[in-house]
């Protein structure tokens, strides 16, 4: 009969580990060296073998082995003029302009384009740009061909989001030195017809800047009815938007008079057969209206007791703006003196047709990451879609309106609208005194926004 043969006690083997991940990192982590055990006892299954081995307590780490994130600072912010739909900058391509205001930026911090690691843009209206715009418009700008690119697109907060997003790249390290901005030529955006056989009567073209930027897809009609909705339930008059607007422009023309929106503007040469170049190096919009006109403007979304018309709302516009962010630490290895620094960002989102409101929901997010109180602010940007906007987030928020868009915005400016998000923040930076906040807000269509507060060197 069988008979079992008695178990041997397995052999136990002592290993030493490598130095303990304690030992490679810094500050409070250095604690964690502490072992949790003499040993741990693994059985090898093959040989019933114990491995003993001395245990120590592994943290599992985060994206970035840092103790904190980097300081992101802003070195540069540039933008070309905005041209008039079909006016002075027609003739040129989204990419051309972004490649016009990338090259810009980067000649203004004074660094070589070798370090530039990546340029995030943002560009809404894409259709008939061809491939990857952002890369287009890197290489047109002299960068070079081992520079990767990407294209955001978040409607109108797209030229803010990409800002974002590179800081975020810097924050945790994946990048030390970076392109940020938008671009757009709603000048050039194509219509389209469906791909299918074309029915008896001819074929429907649709524009592409009322699809793919104006409709609130959700409710089928345009963001000016989103605007009408929100003046409605605000309380915010017709008199109080055409007055608003007024001042927008009243605000711009003494901001290009004084010289404040020169400095931030790089010209636009626009090559001519056979003659010299057109130079095109101030915005064309807010010289283009006629203040006895505005009362009298018909509303342009709702017929009956409309209050948005075409004076109120902004204009559809072309061009470009850029700025090179990096980390503190290779603004100090490059020897530059930053212009600002990134304290806090956030998004937000509501109801879609809300959407002139939910920068209300974002600053707020973002006053609490900072740790700012809303007093502390010196200069705030609400990027004007539509006069009601500002009027609505400025009564939301119970903010001085006497601190907001102080040298005019979208409604007299123009309003690009991959570009206008990163027009803001650069026009605070360059606008700010030392140490003073500065808190950018901007909605976007399907119910979003964006804000990001900076604060001057």
């Amino acid at each position: 009969m069988f008979r079992q043969q008695p178990t041997k006690p397995p052999k136990t083997h002592s290993f030493p580990l490598p130095p303990p991940l304690t030992q490679l990192l810094t500050g409070n982590d250095k604690t964690l060296d502490k072992p949790l055990l003499d040993h741990i006892k693994v059985t090898n299954r093959d040989c019933g073998d114990q491995l003993n081995f001395p245990a120590h307590k592994y943290l599992s780490r985060t994206y970035s082995t840092r103790p904190s994130l980097n300081e992101v600072v802003i070195v540069s912010a540039v933008r070309t003029p905005v041209g008039s739909f079909r006016g002075s900058l027609s003739t040129v391509p989204a990419t051309k302009l972004g490649s016009i205001a990338i090259k810009g930026a980067v000649e203004k911090a004074g660094i070589p384009v070798e370090e530039v690691k990546e340029v995030y843009m943002g560009n809404v209206l894409q259709a008939g740009e061809g491939q990857a715009p952002t890369r287009q418009a890197l290489l047109g700008a002299g960068l070079p061909l081992s520079t990767p690119a990407t294209t955001i697109n978040k409607v109108c907060a797209s030229g803010m989001k990409s800002i974002m997003m590179a800081a975020q790249s810097l924050m945790c390290g994946h990048q030390d030195v970076m392109v940020a901005g938008g671009m757009e030529s709603m000048s050039q955006v194509p219509y389209v017809m469906a791909r299918e056989v074309p029915p008896y009567g001819g074929v429907k073209m649709e524009d592409l800047i009322v699809k793919d930027g104006l409709t609130d897809v959700y409710n089928k009609f345009h963001m000016g009815n989103c605007a009408e909705n929100t003046a409605k339930n605000s309380g915010i008059s017709r008199e109080e938007q055409d007055a608003f607007a007024i001042n927008s422009y009243s605000r711009s023309k003494a901001a290009w008079e004084s010289g404040v929106l020169a400095k931030e503007v790089v010209p636009v040469s626009i090559p001519q057969k056979g003659k010299p170049d057109i130079v095109v190096k101030e915005d064309e919009e807010y010289r283009k209206v006629d203040f006895s006109k505005v009362p009298k403007l018909k509303a342009v979304f709702q017929k009956e007791n409309g209050t948005v018309t075409a004076a109120n709302a902004s204009t559809l516009n072309d061009g470009a703006a850029a700025l090179v962010l990096m980390t503190a630490d290779a603004a100090k290895r490059l020897n530059i003196t930053p212009l600002a620094k990134i304290v806090a960002f956030a998004d937000a989102a509501v109801a879609p047709i809300d959407f002139p409101i939910a920068p209300a929901f974002a600053v707020p997010k973002v006053l609490k990451a900072a740790g700012v109180k809303k007093e502390d602010i010196a200069m705030w940007e609400i990027n004007e879609a539509f006069s009601v906007v500002v009027l609505a987030n400025i009564k939301m928020l119970d903010i001085d309106p006497n601190k907001v868009n102080i040298n005019g915005g979208a409604v007299s400016l123009g309003h690009p609208i991959g570009m206008s998000g990163a027009r803001i923040v650069g026009h605070m930076v360059h606008n700010l005194k030392s140490g003073q906040y500065g808190l950018a807000g901007i909605c976007n269509g399907g119910g979003g926004a964006s804000s990001i507060l900076i604060q001057k060197y």
